[in-house]
């Protein structure tokens, strides 16, 4: 390739052309001949005489320049002109080595890489070489020299891997001794192995490495710490401050995932870390499914959960002396109060509930267990298990020989116990001391009014200050805690009740369980509690962090997840066994991204080049104007070039080259005649094709109610794009608002609301059954679509609104869920006029109908009619269904005929129908 400045030519002979252009001059004076000049007496008599045809006696000069403007033009398309071209090679027979990361580091940018491995491949094949691709997330083979063109094609088809390669050093073994240049398309980590293969490399020939400098972000997986999730990011490199949102996703009460909460994380300057958490409550945070970085289609950048964010399995297991009838001073409910919200409980006897797998066992006074049992229970907590314990007069009372240690406690007791605030006591009641920093319960407030007046002593020890976690302000341990074997054993030196303490009384007692119990690990144990265990694939990620089917692949063992490092064989996703799930992320706890280094010497290209582009189409589209202007130019030349002339000749081209827009009318066209056609229901497309899909589904299913029942037959409901289609042809739209569907834009505005003025309707559904007054991500995106329409106020559907009795006398509105439903505010001087039971409201069609029922959901049916959703459960789901097509019914007729039925002619008959 020659190269002229910024722009490149892949066949420069051809520029050779351009001097010989001024023969062109030649060519023009030769052609036709020149005329001879003879001189005749007689030419006097034709003197002032003018010549109807007259005929240039030499071309222009300006008109020659616009030929052979046209010829270099060309000339220089011929010659294969490139824009930025890629840096010329040296010269070299060597084959071409690309070689590819093909991480999920990759799959930001992966058609940018693919791109670039393209543009070396064809470069090398116009030179005559042979071109070789390895994937270093492959197993290690031999590298195989094939032409680019073959090259080619594999590239096309190459994806990147959702894991990083073990070992790269394996790759050195297999490259053979032959000599290669190689063109390295790295993702900026520093992989095990790396040195050793850029050594390898630099041996048998040039070693080039292509890396952006886009950062790679990575996500830790969320871990539950001090009553919050707790969520951490990665960067590399660190460089100015960044904030990214994190999106925690998961099902909605229809089943659909959504955002159910949002983070931000800041990078601070030169950071290569950032934290920050969310604090959910538990029945939001046990639908949690994935969390993801918004805007990085990654695996590294999305982090699944699995039990660990979920409700525990909580086994209550009393003394045998048990309070009947006296609730209050049961030592089992002040436990059941405060745990039965996040938690499951489980009754019954040790034995019983350690066959449920429980992940917290809590005995409540229980000073001594069978041997049997106490194995076993010893055994479950040594797999992961936590044992909660309290205090109790069984406990106080026991006695244990000098020197032995209960593996079921956490610290050895003094027997007897000690009494404050008594008439033989030590002292006043005494109160709680802050919780230290290393504590489960760091960060919660004490309360002044919580006091102990009896507990049990610990002896001292030189473990116990580790082993507090909670003292009294005289600095005597109220809760220990000691780890075993993967699990832990924590004793509250107080009773379960109020016998011993007003703890139990207090909201504290509550966040102190809370934080036992979910740092808790569900399922029980850690790596250790995997082994011996398999486990089938539910779902994997791809390298882009999308998930997919796992149907075809194997099962794994429970060590190989244990490893927790992602693989060929081992893909991250979702694993479960029997009750129990485990994810498996590209990220662990303990991930760190290092930067690759390579050898003194490499060059290394960043992206910060311009993209190659071909120039041949440009030149001949300029050489082909600047001929069409020499014929224009020769044709007024010869005054040839008249006013009909021209007409003819621009119909011409404007025949050779139809207009865009006219496949656009046709389209435009097309669409009228269907929306035009027969009545039809409309749905707003959202982008998300599974919503959609729904909306499509539902309202089919209200225009077969509508047929059955009333005289409007409306034909096969159909899709809008507010940005392309017209919205005029339909009286009634369907609006499903997603969380993440973009706003519309000005023209798309003006046809809304030009719609909402004229009479149409569009019924708004959050799908989120209208919970948490109006603060869902959903709800939030309706509050910004609807910034920019003209709404009236609005206010709950009244008793007395058209809406109640347009063709069904009705009170609910239901959908899959009963939430409220607002329409237009009636006037305020509306009044219920004499012997009328009903006000004249809203005297047009009220212009919007806002819910969050997901009516789509309860009026969908597939291709023959049977409903596709679930609603409500046995005949009063039935019953749900039947009032919600009611409720699509009556909307539809209230958009058809408006407000006929506020008139008084049809009282009567409302009032006898109301009577019965």
């Amino acid at each position: 390739m020659w190269m002229l400045g910024p722009v490149g030519f892949t066949a420069p002979l051809l520029l050779l052309a351009l001097p010989a252009l001024p023969l062109l001059w030649l060519l023009l004076r030769a052609v036709p001949p020149a005329p001879l000049r003879r001189r005749f007496p007689g030419v006097a008599l034709l003197l002032g005489l003018t010549d109807k045809d007259a005929e240039t006696e030499r071309t222009p000069l300006w008109l020659l320049l616009l030929r052979m403007a046209a010829l270099a033009a060309a000339i220089v398309a011929f010659a294969g002109p490139v824009l930025n071209p890629a840096p010329p090679a040296a010269a070299t027979d060597d084959p071409l080595l690309i070689v590819v990361d093909g991480t999920w580091a990759d799959a930001r940018d992966w058609p940018r890489r693919i791109d670039r491995a393209m543009t070396k491949a064809e470069a090398a094949g116009r030179a005559g070489r042979t071109v070789g691709l390895i994937r270093l997330t492959d197993r290690p083979e031999a590298p195989v020299f094939q032409s680019a063109a073959a090259i080619r094609d594999r590239l096309a088809g190459l994806v990147p891997q959702p894991f990083v390669p073990a070992d790269l050093s394996a790759w050195a073994d297999v490259l053979g001794d032959g000599r290669f240049e190689t063109y390295w398309l790295s993702d900026g980590l520093d992989h095990p192995g790396r040195a050793d293969l850029a050594a390898g490399f630099a041996a048998r020939g040039p070693l080039s490495v292509f890396q952006t400098p886009r950062p790679v972000i990575a996500l830790k997986p969320p871990v539950f710490r001090d009553g919050a999730v707790q969520l951490a990011a990665l960067r590399l490199p660190a460089g100015a401050q960044q904030e990214i949102e994190v999106s925690a996703r998961g099902p909605d009460p229809a089943g659909i995932e959504r955002e159910l909460a949002r983070a931000t994380l800041v990078f601070a300057t030169g950071q290569g870390a950032a934290e920050g958490t969310l604090d959910l409550p538990p029945e939001l945070r046990n639908r949690l499914t994935r969390f993801e970085i918004a805007g990085q289609p990654t695996a590294g950048a999305v982090s699944l959960t699995d039990d660990s964010l979920k409700r525990r399995k909580v086994a209550l297991v009393g003394s045998e002396a048990e309070a009947e009838g006296l609730i209050l001073l049961s030592p089992t409910h002040y436990l059941r109060q405060a745990m039965a919200p996040e938690a499951d409980l489980i009754d019954g006897s040790l034995s019983d509930v350690l066959l449920a797998s429980p992940d917290v066992v809590v005995l409540t006074d229980v000073a001594r267990l069978g041997n049997a049992e106490a194995e076993a229970l010893l055994k479950w907590v040594a797999d992961g298990g936590t044992l909660l314990r309290f205090a109790g007069p069984r406990l106080a009372a026991a006695e244990w020989a000098p020197g032995e240690d209960d593996p079921l406690l956490p610290v050895r007791l003094r027997a007897g116990g000690r009494n404050l605030g008594g008439a033989m006591s030590w002292g006043d009641p005494r109160t709680l001391a802050p919780f230290a920093e290393g504590s489960p319960f760091f960060g919660l407030a004490v309360p002044d009014e919580v006091s102990v007046t009896r507990q049990v002593l610990a002896e001292p020890g030189p473990d116990l200050a580790a082993r507090t976690i909670a003292a009294l302000a005289d600095g005597t341990p109220l809760v220990t805690r000691k780890e075993t074997g993967a699990g832990q054993v924590v004793l509250f030196h107080v009773t379960a009740n109020a016998e011993w303490s007003s703890l139990p009384l207090s909201g504290l007692f509550v966040q102190m369980l809370d934080r036992l119990v979910t740092v808790a690990r569900v399922g029980g144990g850690e790596d250790r509690a995997l082994a011996g265990h398999s486990f089938a694939p539910v779902q994997v990620l791809d390298a882009f962090g999308v998930a997919q089917d796992a149907d075809n692949l194997p099962g794994v063992t429970g060590e190989a997840l244990a490893a927790g490092r992602p693989g060929p064989d081992l893909l991250p996703g979702l694993y479960e066994e029997e009750d129990r799930r485990v994810a498996l992320n590209v990220t662990a706890a303990d991930t760190t991204l290092q930067a690759a280094v390579w050898p003194a010497g490499t060059p290394v290209e960043g992206a910060a080049r311009d993209t190659e582009r071909p120039l041949k189409g440009p030149f001949l589209a300029a050489a082909l104007a600047l001929m069409l202007a020499d014929i224009l130019a020769a044709l007024g030349i010869s005054g040839r070039l008249s006013g009909g002339f021209a007409a003819r000749l621009m119909l011409t081209l404007m025949l050779a080259f139809p207009a865009p827009a006219a496949r656009a009318d046709a389209a435009e066209d097309a669409f009228a005649i269907e929306a035009t056609g027969e009545v039809r229901l409309a749905h707003i497309l959202t982008g998300d094709k599974r919503v959609d899909d729904l909306a499509q589904a539902g309202l089919r299913g209200l225009s077969m109610r509508l047929f059955e029942r009333t005289t409007v037959e409306p034909g096969d409901p159909m899709a809008v794009d507010i940005e392309r289609d017209e919205l005029a042809f339909f009286p009634f739209l369907y609006w499903p608002v997603t969380a993440d569907q973009p706003l519309p834009s000005v023209n798309a505005y003006r046809k809304l609301n030009d719609f909402l003025r004229t009479g149409g309707m569009i019924l708004f559904d959050t799908r989120d059954a209208g919970v948490s007054g109006g603060t869902t991500p959903e709800a939030k995106r309706l509050q910004l679509i609807a910034s920019g329409l003209d709404i009236p106020p609005l206010e709950p559907v009244p008793v007395d609104h058209v809406l109640t009795r347009t063709f069904y006398l009705l009170q609910d509105f239901p959908g899959r869920y009963t939430g409220p439903v607002w329409v237009e505010a009636a006037p305020p001087d509306a009044a219920q006029a004499e012997g009328m039971p009903f006000r004249n409201l809203n005297d047009g069609v009220t212009p919007v109908v806002i819910g969050g029922n997901d009516w789509a959901a309860a009026w969908a049916v597939d291709e023959i009619g049977i409903p596709a959703y679930p609603v409500g459960r046995g005949s009063g789901g039935d019953r749900q269904r039947e009032i919600a097509y009611r409720f699509g019914v009556n909307l539809v007729m209230h958009v058809l005929t408006g407000n006929y039925k506020s008139d008084q002619v049809h009282v009567p008959a409302l009032l006898e129908r109301l009577g019965q």
